[in-house]
């Protein structure tokens, strides 16, 4: 007879087989039930720009884009990502898809210590894609759940706002 100590230790060893298309590759990875998607990106795939910070969904340092849209990666399951088109900020950056995003936080140093970098480039990104040209309060707005311990927010609002701006007169930074 198995007592419930022993059914829990059993359980702690399932993985769970998940399969996702990651930066435009096909992936499939043995996670356990409860793993995070941060946890998984970062460890079972060492797609380590991912960040995990707060481990709550406040500060933005894990997002990723699930299916287009920017989703906090340590609020998510491995398993409840299966089958999802999942972007990391190496994807972004292979694909240059953010490359005059970067080139802007590096020219007005929005980036320093880095840790939040991928979360807000991931996204400004989102937000540019949804809105041409926001206006400073809106990028205030879109960044509000991205914490940055090291450059204030101003030197942020002004790379996103200069992209905004280039883009929509069709030139680059």
């Amino acid at each position: 007879m198995s007592g419930f100590g022993e059914a829990h230790l059993e359980d702690a060893d399932e993985t769970v087989r998940v399969r996702f298309v990651v930066n435009d590759r096909k992936v499939a990875c043995e996670v356990a039930p409860r793993e995070t998607l941060v946890d998984c990106l970062r460890n079972e795939l060492e797609l380590t720009g991912t960040h995990a910070g707060c481990e709550m969904g406040a500060c933005g340092a894990c997002l990723v884009q699930i299916d287009g849209r920017a989703v906090h990666s340590c609020l998510m399951l491995a398993v409840q990502a299966d089958g999802a088109r999942i972007n990391t900020i190496e994807g972004l950056t292979e694909n240059g898809a953010i490359a005059d995003l970067q080139a802007e936080f590096h020219r007005r140093n929005a980036l320093q210590c880095g840790f939040c970098t991928p979360g807000m480039l991931i996204n400004a990104h989102e937000l540019l894609s949804q809105m041409a040209q926001p206006s400073r309060e809106q990028i205030r707005d879109a960044l509000s759940g991205n914490y940055c311990r090291c450059t204030g927010y101003e030197a942020i609002v002004d790379a996103i706002d200069t992209v905004a701006k280039a883009r929509s007169a069709g030139g680059t930074t």
